[in-house]
């Protein structure tokens, strides 16, 4: 998927955003990744987000860092980001375009950060470590994909982290109150149509279908946790 869908998703929902309306039940990977990060972050000089879309999770982990540095590949998202920074008028976060596929390299210093962490970004961060200190910690969460806890783990024990820890989490389910909140959720996803289009009813259709749950809309929330640390 190239980057025109993220340049896309930034020119129509203003960002990377996800406004559905639903509740969680069970242990959401999402928030067990960010209670964790939080904990990481104070003791930490020099932060890197990478993959941090609009910036807006970037700006709220501002509140608990020294000093945290967002890059993404889609330039508008970076705009945005930029945007919301300067409104939220918060001094330890920058925001910076950069291009990690095709080994390209970052454009920061050798051994520059303490932790960089991916909320749902790149994982071909992992090809990255220069930009790593010694010891450093490498801390992401994904969503599923096929094959992806392989891949992730392939591309760190490649690249030179070491105590690889994954965690699964595929217990959360997310409850609907109706199929017009379902397709809002639906539609941030990378590379899906607009399902909250007339045009796209169909699909939507199909999708409600497939979903329900004992009378109830839901999704099954899989998410995937992993952290290593550089050698």
């Amino acid at each position: 998927m190239g980057m025109d869908w993220y340049n896309m998703i930034a020119l129509r929902n203003g960002g990377y955003k996800n406004n559905a309306t639903y509740i969680v039940e069970g242990v959401s990977g999402e928030d067990v990744f960010e209670e964790r990060l939080i904990k990481m972050l104070g003791n930490c000089k020099s932060v890197l987000d990478s993959g941090c879309g609009h910036g807006e999770f970037t700006i709220k982990m501002g509140r608990y860092a020294n000093n945290i540095i967002g890059f993404d590949n889609s330039k508008e998202l970076i705009k945005i980001a930029d945007e919301i920074l300067k409104e939220s008028k918060i001094e330890n976060v920058r925001f910076v375009y950069a291009w990690t596929r095709d080994n390209k390299p970052l454009p920061f210093e050798d051994e520059q950060f303490d932790l960089i962490y991916s909320r749902r970004g790149p994982t071909s961060i992992a090809y990255h470590s220069r930009v790593l200190r010694s010891g450093g910690t490498i801390y992401g969460i994904c969503p599923e994909y096929p094959n992806i806890i392989d891949i992730v783990s392939e591309r760190l024990s490649h690249n030179g982290f070491v105590n690889i820890e994954i965690n699964v989490f595929d217990s959360a389910i997310l409850v609907f109150p109706n199929a017009k909140e379902f397709a809002k959720f639906l539609t941030a996803f990378p590379g899906n149509p607009d399902y909250t289009l007339p045009e796209s009813k169909q699909m939507l259709d199909g999708k409600v279908k497939e979903n329900m749950i004992n009378g109830r809309l839901c999704y099954k929330q899989w998410r995937f946790i992993w952290r290593a640390f550089k050698a």
